[in-house]
């Protein structure tokens, strides 16, 4: 089992996270904890868990996300998850959606703490890797910190001793997903409180961060950060954190390196036939800030979708941008 260092780790995000954008930012950052798209229980227990369980052996250190909430299915899940070699199941307890409220889970269960600590009791009692939950500050009108200390109380006498907390808390009517992770205000005060109130839990904030300065920032209050939607934007954000947050002495790998690495793992994964749009959406925002980045991301999205396209096309592509 793959030792985990929490200091940085990249939030599950559908559509995203899928296993070509984690092998893809596995080349950039040697270190931060990765994970995938959230899986319901369902999808696992009646379709086709070998897919959609398939990673590749560098993504690790690598969590699987969890959606569900009987206890008995959390729990086989689990089992599934450490037998395909993960290094920790997470259950997700902060999406907003209406599709997850109506399967009762996500955000909805912060209302319901005592069915969370079955579920991570169950979890806990089936596997040995660590179990973890990622939670809001609160949801709709329980947004006050009692209630969170409350859920955190509860849910770590079943045995889960790490949180990873979503400094916003979720309004489950009236606000999409989206507007979700942008209208209710950051409250990362409330987050370090809890890491004081806790010292004994492993305490992870999420939410709004956009540099390596601020994630340094947070380790100084709380025991990891948590980055999303930066990472999507701008994955060579990345290749600094090695060094930075991790303290690795080893090189920072270039943007062409990585580029080149990852056409390599197309061409792979191509001749198994993965399509080629479905890893090269991923690297759209490789040349963040760079000259000619726009130029890149246009002719990328112009030509990925198109019948028979190759890697010729992320070829042609970088040679729209300044050596970077």
């Amino acid at each position: 089992m793959t030792s985990i260092d929490r200091r940085l780790s990249i939030a599950p995000m559908m559509t995203h996270t899928d296993r070509h954008f984690r092998y893809f930012l596995r080349l950039v950052c040697r270190h931060a904890l990765l994970y995938t798209e959230m899986l319901t229980t369902g999808a696992l227990i009646h379709g086709d868990s070998r897919k959609l369980l398939a990673y590749n052996a560098s993504e690790h250190p690598l969590a699987i996300q969890l959606g569900g909430s009987d206890p008995k299915q959390l729990a086989l899940c689990a089992s599934m998850a450490q037998d395909a070699g993960y290094d920790e199941v997470n259950l997700n307890v902060g999406c907003p959606s209406d599709r997850v409220q109506s399967g009762r889970f996500g955000a909805c269960l912060m209302a319901e703490p005592e069915l969370v600590a079955a579920c991570v009791a169950a979890m806990q009692a089936s596997v040995s890797i660590p179990v973890t939950v990622k939670t809001r500050i609160g949801i709709d009108n329980q947004d006050n910190y009692q209630h969170l200390y409350d859920f955190v109380v509860k849910v770590s006498d079943s045995g889960c001793q790490t949180f990873i907390i979503h400094a916003r808390k979720a309004w489950l009517q009236g606000l999409s997903p989206r507007q979700n992770r942008e209208v209710p205000p950051l409250n990362y005060q409330l987050v370090h409180r809890l890491k004081h109130d806790f010292p004994a839990l492993s305490i992870l904030i999420n939410g709004g961060f956009t540099t390596l300065a601020q994630v340094k920032e947070q380790l100084q209050h709380v025991d990891g950060v948590m980055m999303g939607r930066a990472i999507c934007n701008n994955p060579y954000l990345l290749a600094q954190a090695d060094q930075v947050v991790f303290g690795d002495t080893g090189p920072v790998p270039s943007r062409h390196d990585v580029m080149q690495q990852f056409i390599h793992y197309i061409e792979q994964e191509m001749r198994k036939g993965v399509s080629f749009s479905r890893m090269t959406r991923h690297i759209l925002g490789m040349f963040y800030g760079q000259g000619g980045a726009r130029a890149f991301r246009r002719y990328l999205s112009e030509n990925i979708y198109q019948a028979n396209s190759g890697v010729e096309v992320i070829e042609q592509a970088m040679s729209l941008v300044k050596a970077a």
